[in-house]
């Protein structure tokens, strides 16, 4: 690597400060970095800097170095380490790092360079006669399977030919750089085939099929479990059973916010038929067996009389079998009222972090509308991590503040609080 040095005296400018807006972005940025380690938020502040100035002045440097109390010898270290910062003027208009990586090299990278050498200057980090273009050649920037490439501030160009390339940079100097579209140059779209797709080609299709395999899951799961069996009601034993052995359960109500029937009334295989596995605090869980339970149970309740049977202590059952449950659907005539399909159902895969079966859990459960995501408390969001495959999902993610800013204004909400489209 060459070594990296500050720009001359004669360039470099005798002060430096934020303006507002990114003096707000600054002071962000520090508070992401707990107290004692501000200085860590150095390498973010100094590209804040370039992209305010061009490029990493020697005043930038020392006020940020100020700004985190640390040596400013530290901040010298670290902007001449990282290739990311322009230590001398680049061009006002664009700057255009070429890839000269192995894919990109054989895919003519060096032509490319040769149409920066012809436009702008036959030297790299030299500036053109007016000062508004210059380039470089860097190493990987990430779209191999696209090369060759080059990067312009932030937008990548890929599939690239020297003449594509030569009328971009022409944009750029006439000052029209935004109406270039980043990307793949030549028509393809992402990083698919160049001959377009082979596979996956019809989205019908591959729903179809995810359809059907989840119909058989259910099919089979719902084949394996056993009838259920729910006790009828019947009148009080004339012994009524002492305190310590009265079955405990730690199973939680659901909240009004889900707008699904109660935990604690759920069979067993009703729950595994449905293809979701129940939480580790759900009934479906309260009567497995617990061999120190057991045991702390038999020694509460003591030995039983000889001279009254165990049965005794029991009230005669009612077995009444139930019917094997299928996994429970959009269309289901039966659905209860309380978790039947709205009018309006939202794309709850607009949530990031919620995919294609995410978003079937929480139908199944009930939940179809950014409005009851964005109502959840502590209870909801435990309740429904015990069904998903990935847990902490929700708050890693947060769930509950997407939801929110949907229900509010939709996708343009969702822009304003995060600054992104939902993915």
């Amino acid at each position: 690597m060459s070594v990296r040095r500050l720009a001359e005296a004669s360039v470099q400018p005798a002060s430096f400060a934020f303006n507002r807006a990114n003096a707000a972005a600054a002071k962000q940025w520090i508070k992401k970095y707990p107290k004692g380690r501000e200085q860590s938020a150095i390498i973010p502040l100094l590209m804040i800097a370039q992209e305010q100035e061009g490029w990493v002045t020697k005043a930038a440097i020392e006020t940020i170095s100020d700004m985190l109390g640390m040596p400013r010898i530290r901040g010298l270290e670290v902007a001449t380490f990282y290739t990311q910062y322009q230590l001398n003027p680049v061009g006002t208009r664009a700057h255009i790092q070429v890839c000269g990586t192995t894919p990109c090299m054989l895919r003519g990278s060096e032509a490319l360079m040769d149409v920066c050498r012809s436009k702008i200057h036959h030297d790299q980090f030299h500036t053109n006669d007016k000062g508004t273009l210059s380039w470089e050649e860097v190493e990987c920037l990430g779209a191999c399977v696209n090369a060759p490439m080059v990067m312009v501030f932030k937008d990548t160009f890929e599939d690239l030919t020297p003449e594509r390339l030569a009328e971009i940079i022409d944009l750029y100097d006439a000052g029209k750089g935004a109406s270039v579209p980043a990307g793949p140059q030549n028509g393809r779209t992402g990083s698919e085939p160049a001959s377009g797709l082979t596979t996956l080609k019809s989205e019908k299709a591959i729903l179809k099929s995810t359809r059907e395999r989840e119909a058989r899951e259910a099919a089979k799961a719902a084949r394996a479990a056993p009838d259920a069996i729910i006790a009828a009601p019947v009148p009080a034993p004339a012994v009524a059973p002492s305190k310590a052995s009265k079955p405990k359960t730690d199973a939680l109500e659901t909240s009004p916010a889900l707008k699904t029937p109660s935990r604690t009334k759920v069979a067993p295989a009703v729950e595994k038929a449905a293809s979701v596995s129940a939480p580790l605090h759900s009934a479906a869980n309260a009567n497995k067996a617990d061999p120190e339970v057991e045991q702390v149970s038999k020694q509460r309740s003591g030995p039983k009389s000889k001279a009254e049977p165990a049965s005794a202590f029991k009230a005669p059952e009612t077995k009444v079998p139930v019917a094997k449950t299928a996994k429970p659907s959009l269309e289901d005539k039966n659905r209860p009222a309380g978790i039947d399909r709205p009018a309006l159902v939202d794309d709850l895969k607009l949530i990031s972090g919620v995919g294609p079966r995410s978003e079937g859990i929480l139908h199944t459960l009930g939940i179809f509308t950014f409005a009851q995501v964005a109502s959840w408390k502590k209870a909801e969001r435990d309740w429904v991590d015990g069904y998903l495959a990935f847990h902490g999902r929700i708050e890693r993610e947060d769930w509950v503040k997407q939801a929110k800013a949907l229900a509010k204004g939709g996708v343009a909400e969702y822009i304003r609080v995060f600054g992104k489209k939902p993915v």
